[in-house]
This record gives structure tokens, sequence and C-alpha cells, in this order.
């Protein structure tokens, strides 16, 4: 059975930075593309970042500014989304998702994801 676990949220203000986990099992975790979305109370779930598996390109979304940096450790089946800076605006519930594929841009879709965690909540005040 696959699993995400998502760890790390919390409540913040803005300006700060935090680190979000997300642990998969019962996949062959290095063979998957991986990535961050966010649904903000009231709105629909958003693309934040995804990285491939071997090496290649990263993607973000514009909104990142050059903010957040995703990063994933295949030894510990482990993605991390690094967020700095963080806005109020950012309040919302952070998800993991996996999918098969080679670019991490083919992710960006909601219906590409194979497996979604079950979030961690992440709330900014100004």
């Amino acid at each position: 059975q696959v699993q995400l676990v998502e760890s790390g949220g919390g409540l913040m203000q803005a300006g700060d930075s935090l680190r979000l986990s997300c642990a998969a099992s019962g996949l062959a975790f290095n063979y998957y593309i991986m990535g961050w979305f966010r649904q903000a109370p009231g709105k629909e779930r958003e693309f934040v970042a995804a990285i491939p598996w071997g090496g290649g390109s990263i993607v973000f979304a514009d909104f990142v500014e050059g903010r957040f940096f995703i990063s994933r450790d295949d030894t510990k089946n482990t993605v991390y989304l690094q967020m700095n800076s963080l806005k109020p605006e950012e309040t919302a519930v952070y998800y993991c998702a996996a999918a098969r594929g080679i670019f991490a841009a083919s992710l960006k879709s909601l219906g590409s994801a194979d497996y979604w965690g079950q979030g961690t909540p992440v709330t900014v005040s100004s």
C-alpha cells in the first residue's frame, strides 16, 4: 500500500522559513516524480513544485519567485519543500504527490498525480 506522509507544517509569521517533509512508502520512490501542491481555504488545489527522478529539471509555480526549494533524498524515500519568506496568503494545506513519468512538468496537473498524501497545514500570520 502506497503512503505519502507529510510533516513539518505549523503556525508561522510572515517572513519566516519552514521545511516540509514527505515520507513515501510502498512505491519505487526513485522512479517517481515527486511534488507539492497546496490548497488555501475556499480555493482550488494548486501546483507548487515538482522534482523528477534521475536529476532532471525541477519545476516551480510562478508565485514561488525563487523563495522555495524542493529536494529529494532517495535513500530516505523523502521529498522536502523549503519555503522562505512566507506570506500570509500562503496559508494552506500542503500536499505531497507522486507521479509516474520522466519530466517534472508533467506533475503540474492535478490529474497526473498517482498518489496523494493527507496534507499538512501551514498557517502564516501577518
